[in-house]
């Protein structure tokens, strides 16, 4: 079936701006364009669409969708195999929420008790969630699965003072960034102060500490745009600053 894109739109529920703009960036061509200069999509490029939704639900870029889709390699069933894990996994994370607010509720009417652990236990297991759903299988290709493991039992074994804790030093860590990139010299007070931060963050992650690991990490957040994406929301181009400042705090070079 043939669809022009003004019937995909209301077929899949996006604008058909969004559709022009996939057609922009090679991520979703229509099928031909017709003598009235209409756009046709057609059974392929529905089930691409799809495919693009499903990444899109799980929160992947654009532009890595992009990648994923026009490689040699893709494959829709395997594609489907692993959305339909990842959505289990999305659903479990759900009904773990869920309960947490039903049991909040209970608590509020004083039906049940309720401990810290209990009502910050749904959103450790989001964040662990949500890494391994972004960063997992290159992480753990870099790392290793038993760091990766150990990491996200720290995290589902922090104290309600534990994680809060975690969230300030996040945030105090985010404005240095800023503040050093608005300064401009990779080497200056604030942006080596910025490094110590991100070096205290990440212990209470890892188990071990090496200045060479740190600084893998951040060549990392460099070449893959992903981490680069996230970095770049507290300012844009400041990934790249925050390497250069840890070669700097680290001594290791390119």
């Amino acid at each position: 079936m043939e669809y022009t894109i003004q019937k995909l739109s209301k077929l899949a529920g996006i604008s058909t701006r969004t559709l022009r703009y996939y057609d922009e960036i090679d991520l979703l061509k229509p099928a031909r364009i017709n003598s009235s200069g209409y756009r046709i999509y057609g059974d392929s490029e529905v089930d691409r669409l799809q495919q693009i939704m499903f990444y899109r639900e799980l929160g992947v870029e654009l532009i890595e969708i992009r990648n994923i889709i026009n490689a040699p390699s893709f494959n829709r069933a395997d594609a489907l195999r692993e959305h339909h894990v990842k959505l289990l996994d999305k659903k479990k994370q759900l009904e773990l929420l869920i309960s947490n607010v039903e049991k909040t509720i209970a608590v509020m009417e004083g039906r049940m008790f309720m401990s810290d652990k209990e009502k910050f236990e749904a959103f450790k297991q989001k964040l662990i969630d949500e890494n391994e759903s972004k960063y997992g299988k290159e992480i753990r290709e870099k790392y290793g699965d038993e760091s990766i493991n150990n990491t996200n039992r720290k995290i589902k074994n922090m104290s309600k003072e534990q994680y809060t804790s975690l969230e300030k030093l996040l945030e105090e860590l985010n404005e240095t960034i800023k503040l050093a990139y608005e300064n401009g010299d990779p080497s200056s007070e604030i942006s080596q102060k910025a490094c110590e931060l991100h070096k205290k963050w990440l212990l209470n992650y890892w188990d071990h500490y090496s200045k060479e690991s740190h600084m893998a990490l951040v060549e990392m957040y460099v070449n893959d745009e992903r981490f680069t994406a996230y970095y770049d929301k507290i300012v844009p181009g400041c990934t790249r600053f925050l390497r250069d400042a840890m070669r700097i705090y680290t001594g290791i070079k390119e």
